[in-house]
């Protein structure tokens, strides 16, 4: 009820209505977040939900954003708790003395207040995973149920008429003061996103997540409208005025109203009630900001320190203590209670906008398999919620401009950090995830396109199956391109064996995915340069992948033309040189070189993560430096070897650093002990790939099949 005060002085007794309006729209966000969460039940509350159904990119700016949400949250609760105790110590001294000195319940006080909760509830986190705080939660409601009784019984000693004028005007500053009370406070509902933030912590989420949700709002709503009913009633002093005691002390408005019916036990009894509910909402957003930290760390979206627990306790202790590093910062910049309501305000709506779309997009994209709990009245609940959320957000930006301010600063600065130390190890990292779950691609939209030219029957099997393993289920496609290369003026009718020889090696090559359970699509095209048809196929459909087969690579034609195909796709390219009795099914230990600066590491933890969809792979990343190079060069080198890997490949995977100055044998050699090499193509700039000479010569030294990849520039 820290907030009371400031949403009276701003509209009067239609705080009532501002409260009310509050509650239907948290419960249009509660049904969405209920509904994806039941589909999601993991830690990081929105963030999860963004990273299945959006890019990592917006994902990021969803979870910065929400990580802030909480921290603001905190940093409301842990003044809220500050003024409260200030408030009951002066208090108390004036009942001792008569007068307190005024360091009591000046600012320095109220931070140092607000920043020792903070540090106290940081080192319970430390020590234990989460949960607990039910004591404080049952205290407060105990009391609020005193106040709003005992209010009750009040209420029929006071006439119709002082009613009347108590609540007169209704509206003080009209609708401008009644969205800008209804902004300010939007807070104190926010609650149910917490419990999806721990959903990792809670058991069986499924059942459990949607009614928590649901009971959270519901209490919440059914001990703030009664008492914000009884304040304006009956808790008004005579002489006073609601909008002018507000103004005066909005702190204590909630206190001063029950002393008003209940005398000093009352006020002391709002105090107790207050200082529970500021600090069990403090350990609660302390709690679901670290989680949020966490999670993002586990994503390659934040240093990945912040995603290490405590052995012993299971406790993200670095997420906790940089959160609460940041709540104390913030608690020393923002001026008062309601400046901290203000931006928090802004930053939920602004997150449970994002969630409500995302909820339409997960019900629409969700064909296989649905969420478990289904918002009713579909799509009117996202789709109302959404458009309630954004025009209060939007209102309360321009309304309360500091707060949109902090919003932005805060956005700002986390796609600065994001963009220029996180950007590429997240992006490898989604790869990996996306590709080792296709529901991912379904959820955010994708239909990605495989284009597989086909010139030699005997290949198209394995090809096609490669394909398959890059093309997700249910919403992946593969495309046989066959391209009959026929000189300028050519006329069927007088040269018939281009066409015959065409239906017969795509009729072939059809027949062998048929057998092999593959069902691709089929296309003949004519050009007098294949490669060139094959690029303008591949930007015709948008593909996302061309796959090429080869029986060898080791004639100069063979390089040549990889190297214009390549250069005349804006696709991702992989090369197959396999012999036709090759089985994918059979590959179970997979080397693969890095070296360079990880240009191709995008397409590479997708090819990875796409392979282990299909069995269990050992993979093994070898990193070849000179012969000469140091003990503390190679260490080095494992290092940063050993993070690269963490990005690129979700399973434990083998890590080998060799001395050697010939690159290709030592390469070769390894390769002889696995079923598979995969290697990266060479590139000069972003628009210049060749495959060079490393690939070729490996290539030529080592009868194990090869995959070449090209990431697009």
């Amino acid at each position: 009820m820290a907030l009371a005060g400031t949403a009276f002085a701003l509209t009067g007794p239609s705080a009532l209505l501002a409260f009310a309006l509050n509650g239907i729209i948290a419960f249009l966000t509660a049904v969405s977040f209920a509904e994806v969460s039941s589909k999601f039940p993991h830690s990081g509350g929105t963030y999860t939900f963004a990273k299945k159904v959006l890019t990592v990119d917006t994902a990021f700016a969803v979870g910065w954003i929400v990580w802030f949400a909480s921290i603001v949250a905190a940093v409301l609760y842990a003044l809220g708790f500050g003024e409260f105790a200030a408030v009951a110590a002066d208090a108390l001294w004036r009942t001792g003395t008569g007068k307190a000195p005024a360091w009591l319940t000046a600012r320095p006080t109220v931070c140092g207040l607000a920043i020792a909760a903070t540090l106290f509830y940081s080192a319970v986190l430390f020590r234990k995973q989460g949960g607990g705080r039910q004591w404080a939660n049952i205290g407060k409601i105990f009391v609020f149920g005193i106040l709003i009784v005992c209010g009750l019984a009040a209420l029929p000693g006071q006439s119709l008429p002082r009613i009347d004028q108590a609540l007169r005007p209704f509206f003080t500053r009209g609708a401008a003061g009644l969205f800008q009370a209804m902004g300010v406070t939007f807070i104190t509902l926010q609650g149910f996103d917490l419990i999806a933030a721990v959903a990792g912590e809670v058991r069986n989420p499924q059942r459990n997540l949607p009614r928590s949700m649901f009971l959270s709002l519901g209490i919440a709503l059914a001990i703030y409208l009664p008492l914000l009913f009884l304040i304006v009633t009956v808790g008004v002093p005579p002489g006073e005025t609601l909008r002018g005691l507000s103004r005066k002390v909005p702190e204590s408005i909630v206190a001063i109203a029950a002393q008003n019916y209940l005398g000093a036990f009352g006020y002391w009894l709002v105090m107790v009630a207050a200082i529970l509910s500021m600090l069990s909402a403090l350990y609660a957003n302390l709690l679901a900001a670290s989680r949020i930290a966490a999670a993002m760390a586990g994503d390659h979206t934040l240093p990945r320190i912040l995603a290490l627990k405590s052995p012993r306790r299971n406790s993200p202790v670095a997420a906790v203590a940089v959160t609460a590093a940041i709540v104390v910062i913030v608690t020393a910049i923002l001026p008062n209670v309601a400046a901290a309501g203000a931006a928090s305000s802004l930053i939920f709506l602004i997150t449970f906008t994002l969630a409500h779309g995302i909820a339409f997009l997960v019900r629409r994209r969700s064909r296989v398999h649905p969420p478990p709990f289904k918002a009713p009245w579909f799509p009117a609940v996202p789709v109302a919620g959404g458009l309630a959320c954004l025009a209060l957000a939007v209102y309360q930006g321009i309304a309360m401009p500091t707060a949109g301010l902090i919003a932005t600063t805060w956005l700002l600065m986390g796609v600065m950090f994001f963009l220029g130390l996180y950007a590429r190890h997240a992006r490898v990292a989604d790869a990996s995830h996306a590709a080792s779950d296709p529901e991912m691609a379904q959820l955010r939209g994708r239909s990605p396109l495989v284009l597989v030219p086909i010139a030699n029957p005997h290949n198209a099997r394995n090809l096609v199956i490669l394909a398959g393993a890059l093309a997700p289920p249910q919403v992946g496609r593969v495309m046989l391109l066959n391209v009959i290369a026929a000189p300028q003026g050519w006329r069927p009718e007088a040269e018939p064996q281009p066409l015959e020889n065409a239906q017969s090696v795509l009729g072939k090559a059809i027949a062998a995915c048929v057998e092999a359970s593959c069902f691709p699509e089929a296309l003949t095209t004519v050009g007098d340069q294949p490669a060139k048809e094959i690029g303008r196929v591949a930007k015709i459909h948008r593909c996302e992948s061309l796959l090429v087969g080869l029986s060898r690579l080791t004639e100069q034609d063979d390089s040549t033309f990889l190297d214009q195909l390549i250069s005349s796709v804006d696709c991702d390219v992989v090369v197959l040189r396999a012999p036709a009795n090759w089985n994918l099914s059979a590959v179970r230990r997979i080397l693969v070189p890095l070296g360079g600066r990880g240009g191709h590491d995008v397409l590479l933890a997708r090819l990875l993560g796409s392979l282990s969809r299909s069995g269990r792979r050992e993979v093994t990343f070898l990193k070849i430096l000179p012969e000469n190079a140091s003990p503390g060069a190679c260490r080095r080198a494992e290092r940063n070897l050993t993070r690269r890997v963490n990005d690129l490949w979700n399973d434990s995977a083998g890590v080998k650093v060799c001395r050697s100055d010939a690159i290709v044998a030592c390469i070769a050699a390894h390769a002889a002990e696995n079923d598979l090499l995969v290697l990266g193509a060479q590139r000069l700039s972003q628009r210049r790939k060749f495959f060079g000479q490393l690939a070729l010569q490996v290539s030529r030294n080592t009868e194990k099949p090869v995959l070449i990849i090209c990431r697009r520039g």
